[in-house]
């Protein structure tokens, strides 16, 4: 299928899909390089994908001298914290009040969105309830209170330890992050270990955005690094059907390495014989996968487009 006119259901599944990370690698773009890219983008046809910029607090200070308070950056802030569960809460309340004084006298950068990483779990009875509930309330009581937050749960967060670290994020209001990648293969997580994410999050009624690895739209073997990596559309797939499907089934969308097992039409979205209508592409999106990172936003076009996704004129 090649689309010749960008059919709705494809608007509302792509729609302020991607947070503008060329800050990061591969890309790493230096300051002025990713404001100027980021701005092309928002300038251009392909600025209805876009959402946010993504930043390190440590970068803020270089990215302000380049803005006014005529164009402020929209900006996922991402904060720098120690991933020493000893160091973990210390380094995170400095970090909240940095940014808390950013965002109350700052005009140049607004930050939109949050993005904290949790400490590193050093023992097997330790979980992520406890930090969970005091970063909520250390936010609660910051100039940060009221945006959008997403922790990223650290490595090893799986079975019940994942079942009650999305009941800390649900009964606090905070969302959750998956990292999908890194530049080493220990770094990407198994098909099971992405479900398994996905599944939890959904019974918990946890939003999530997702970051690092998802280059492609489809799961596959990287030529070049030999990493096998996830699709963000197997991603975004998944995340529709995960209510109704079985954890194999939800395993199968992640797992789904042909671009042909995918499809739009007017009113839905196909994964092999199961559909999510428009409607269910639209309340996903905005209650439950938010997005995900990129240091890219054409090659994700280009991809789509070659796929028959977006049509040549969505360029």
């Amino acid at each position: 299928m090649h689309a010749t006119t960008l059919l709705p259901p494809v608007r509302a599944a792509f729609e302020r899909l991607i947070d503008y990370a060329g800050l990061f690698p591969p890309a790493a773009l230096d300051a002025q390089a990713a404001l100027d890219e980021f701005d092309a983008t928002v300038a251009g046809t392909n600025a209805w994908l876009v959402g946010r910029f993504v930043a390190p607090l440590s970068r803020l200070e270089a990215l302000a001298v380049l803005r006014d308070a005529e164009r402020p950056l929209p900006l996922t802030l991402i904060l720098d914290v120690e991933r020493d569960a000893r160091r973990w809460f210390d380094s995170l309340g400095a970090a909240v009040s940095l940014a808390g004084s950013i965002r109350a006298e700052g005009t140049e950068i607004a930050i939109q969105a949050l993005e904290i990483p949790m400490a590193i779990v050093q023992a097997v009875r330790e979980s992520a309830d406890a930090p969970i509930a005091q970063a909520a309330a250390l936010l609660q009581r910051s100039e940060l209170r009221g945006l959008p937050t997403y922790l990223e749960l650290p490595p090893g967060t799986e079975g019940e330890r994942l079942d009650a670290a999305m009941h800390a994020l649900q009964r606090t209001g905070l969302h959750a992050k998956l990292r999908c990648g890194g530049t080493v293969a220990e770094a990407f997580p198994s098909v099971e270990r992405v479900a398994e994410f996905i599944a939890a999050a959904a019974s918990h009624g946890v939003a999530f955005k997702a970051t690092a690895g998802l280059h492609h739209p489809v799961r596959h073997l990287d030529a070049v690094t030999g990493f096998t990596m996830h699709g963000f559309f197997n991603i975004l797939v998944a995340a529709a059907l995960a209510p109704d499907v079985s954890p194999a089934d939800l395993a199968a969308v992640v797992a789904e390495e042909d671009p042909q097992a995918f499809a739009f039409d007017e009113t839905s979205l196909r994964w092999r014989d199961r559909r999510v209508d428009i409607g269910e592409i639209g309340r996903m999106r905005s209650t439950f996968f938010h997005g995900y990172g990129s240091c890219s936003v054409q090659e994700p076009v280009d991809d789509l487009t070659a796929l028959g996704v977006f049509p040549p004129a969505a360029r």
